[in-house]
């Protein structure tokens, strides 16, 4: 793509290109504004004639809380991190539901945003990658509404404020980013085939339970190297991340910096991936 500036206004010019094509992010910022109005549509589709509208971003996450509570830790007898009492447990669980619902949401919206944006695809020229990346940004809406309920129950509990409550603002980025490395695979491919669609939610099912959502990452064998294989799962890292700096659980240490080098590594063959792709949608979507 090129673009020519006469006196008037810009002319783009669109040609096929062949190979691996730059990524060129900056023009991501070019077009913020389609950036900020998909992200908008995509929260006004969700909340659209609902009757409890914003209301479902609280009400789920806090139903998961009290079955995980009563379930694992009363029936199943599962215990929080060493340290932490057992009275605890709920913010144990909401503490790893909240950045596990915000991973599940951003990846699945993202996975099939493509497919659903089939319209746009074939009738107007703009940098694709906009689309998974308003429909990850969407999910950080409920997050919000749902970190007011995590306020709410850490004074219920009278859980202590520490500084340490400001690394959830790089963790809660590093989730995000791990949902949209792994989107950007799956929205491609799902162009390509449609039974992709129909295996995303098996795969956000499976994550869940792959992950230390309702039990202590301290059931994992700490020597040898299965602590370490299991921090490959880069949600274990953020989860147990989220529980360190709002419970003082075991500090995740190393096991975090082995999620974000995967995160790293899927986020850009991720974006090198789908940007090689791109010029398949709009005849193949």
């Amino acid at each position: 793509m090129t673009t020519v500036k006469n006196h008037s206004y810009p002319i783009t010019y669109l040609r096929p290109a062949s190979g691996w094509m730059p990524l060129d992010l900056a023009a991501l910022w070019e077009y913020r504004e389609l950036i900020y109005f998909l992200t908008w549509r995509d929260i006004r589709v969700r909340y659209k004639q609902a009757l409890l509208g914003i209301g479902w971003a609280i009400l789920q996450p806090v139903f998961h809380m009290v079955l995980f509570t009563v379930i694992f830790g009363r029936l199943a007898g599962l215990k929080p991190d060493a340290g932490i009492p057992e009275q605890l447990y709920p913010i144990f669980s909401f503490a790893a539901l909240l950045p596990m619902q915000l991973f599940q949401q951003a990846l699945q919206r993202s996975s099939i945003s493509l497919v659903q944006n089939a319209n746009l695809l074939t009738k107007v020229y703009f940098p694709r990658l906009i689309i998974p990346l308003s429909a990850a940004g969407a999910a950080l809406v409920d997050f919000f509404f749902a970190m007011l309920v995590l306020g709410g129950l850490m004074v219920a509990y009278q859980v202590p404020v520490t500084a340490r409550l400001l690394w959830l603002i790089p963790l809660t980025l590093l989730a995000v980013l791990a949902a949209l490395a792994i989107g950007l695979w799956l929205s491609a491919l799902n162009v390509q085939y449609r039974d992709v669609q129909h295996m995303i939610p098996f795969l956000i099912q499976a994550w869940m339970y792959a992950s230390p959502v309702a039990y202590s990452i301290d059931v994992i064998p700490e020597s040898g190297i299965w602590r370490w294989v299991y921090a490959l799962n880069p949600m274990a890292g953020v989860i147990q991340g989220y529980r360190w700096a709002l419970l003082d659980a075991t500090p995740p240490a190393g096991f975090l910096w082995v999620s974000v080098a995967v995160v790293v590594v899927l986020l850009i063959s991720g974006l090198y991936y789908f940007r090689a792709m791109e010029r398949t949608f709009a005849d193949t979507v």
